[in-house]
């Protein structure tokens, strides 16, 4: 999802690309960063430069209108220096990676992608370290900066704090003490007629039940391979005792495995009354629900006869710099705007994601936002994803065998040992 798996809900790639070609603004100043105009009167400024300025971006089909706007203001402030021609192509963060390495040298100047493909942009030189680190660090969160960054050095820049997860709820049906079990809330929904869901065919979520169980899972030191004990048969608790609470919860009635679109869905349809996804949907559940929406951190789950804190992978959006641009100075002043503080700022009243700059993630609308409150409530049970890529497809597999009843006849023990070595393969 988002992550690779983290952003399931930016999959649908547009078809068409749009050719957005700027005007020549007033221009009152031409300053660095993302600072706010002086409000002087602006003279008729023709560029100075009279060579044409083109730079290719992708961005989630769902931006497509907050970047025309930050492209608007792009052009504002350095309208003097250039004539610029921005060509916008809608382009999943989730598959960013996939995309660029198709055609590297081809792809977009700037683009946004998610912070666990870091490591492979890197590897394969399609990012450069980036200038002002030390004013990188000074303006974002301690942990997005870490996400940007590979042995201490920032290749990108920190463009949203806000791609984990967290509970939606439904305020008629459930009360303050429910949302803490989540045992509580599926029997709440069963006795109602309703669903509580949660995607089970993405390790990104999977991740919850095996997070805080002293269970391991991790990137080797050569950043391409795993190590994981999720099958682990010793310790407080066991691989097979996660697998037993989630062979229970596959077959409860309150139950539903629903990917993002599924769960809007039923959130809108009124057959899912809580469930585990992130704060692009904030809107739309809010929508909803109306006075009956709520959010908060993930509850706990019985395993092993202990309640277990629900883990969840912390993920963040960045903004890289193709190392392979022909505008390279260009490029890196478009990826400052687009992630400085006035525009996260803008991000979040038109997309309701949540800033990595230090002083936007402090306004006390991003505060007040529930969604955003109750992902920084998760974050204490959160961590980075940093895994490989051969962990997706076994977790799925895994799963899928859960919630069709296991078909295959396997032991809970064969089906995690299976799992694992999938995980863990070179």
């Amino acid at each position: 999802m988002i992550s690779r798996e983290k952003i399931h809900f930016m999959e649908r790639v547009m078809k068409r690309i749009k050719r957005i070609w700027l005007p020549v603004f007033l221009a009152a100043s031409c300053l660095s960063g993302c600072q706010k105009n002086t409000g002087e009167p602006a003279a008729l400024l023709q560029p100075s430069d009279s060579r044409t300025v083109e730079l290719t971006v992708w961005g989630a089909a769902e931006d497509e209108e907050l970047l025309r706007q930050i492209f608007d203001g792009f052009q504002a402030e350095y309208g003097g220096e250039a004539r610029f021609v921005i060509t916008y192509a809608p382009q999943s963060e989730s598959s960013c990676t996939d995309a660029l390495m198709a055609d590297l040298e081809g792809g977009a100047d700037v683009f946004a992608f998610a912070d666990d493909q870091l490591n492979t942009l890197v590897a394969a030189g399609a990012l450069e370290p980036v200038e002002n680190a030390d004013t990188v660090r000074e303006e974002n969160l301690p942990e997005a900066v870490l996400a940007a960054s590979v042995s201490n050095t920032i290749y990108a820049l920190p463009l949203t704090a806000d791609n984990g997860y967290f509970l939606y709820y439904n305020k008629q049906y459930f009360g303050e003490k429910d949302i803490e079990s989540w045992d509580k809330m599926l029997d709440i929904a069963a006795e109602h007629g309703k669903k509580v869901s949660m995607e089970w065919s993405s390790g990104w979520y999977v991740y919850s039940f095996f997070g805080n169980t002293g269970l391991t899972l991790g990137l080797n030191d050569d950043g391409i391979t795993n190590y994981c004990t999720w099958n682990a048969s010793n310790g407080d608790i066991k691989g097979t005792d996660v697998a037993r609470a989630m062979t229970n919860m596959a077959g409860h009635p309150g139950f539903v495995s629903a990917d993002d679109a599924g769960f809007l869905k039923g959130v809108q349809d009124g057959s899912i009354i809580a469930g585990v996804n992130g704060v692009w949907n904030a809107m739309a559940v809010e929508e909803a629900w109306g006075r009956n929406y709520g959010a908060a951190k993930l509850p706990s789950y019985t395993c092993a006869g202990q309640e277990i804190p629900m883990a969840s992978f912390s993920g963040y959006k960045l903004i890289g710099v193709n190392a392979y641009s022909e505008e390279p100075e260009w490029a890196a002043k478009l990826a400052r705007w687009i992630a400085c503080e006035k525009n996260q700022e803008l991000r979040f009243l038109l997309r309701g994601q949540g800033p990595s700059n230090i002083k936007a993630a402090a306004s006390d609308e991003v505060q007040s936002a529930p969604a955003i409150a109750a992902l920084l409530e998760q974050s204490e049970y959160s961590r980075l994803q940093r895994v490989g890529g051969n962990f997706w497809d076994p977790v799925a597999k895994f799963t899928a065998n859960l919630l069709a009843g296991n078909p295959s006849g396997d032991s809970l023990q064969q089906q995690l040992d299976t799992m694992v070595e999938g995980i863990v393969a070179p």
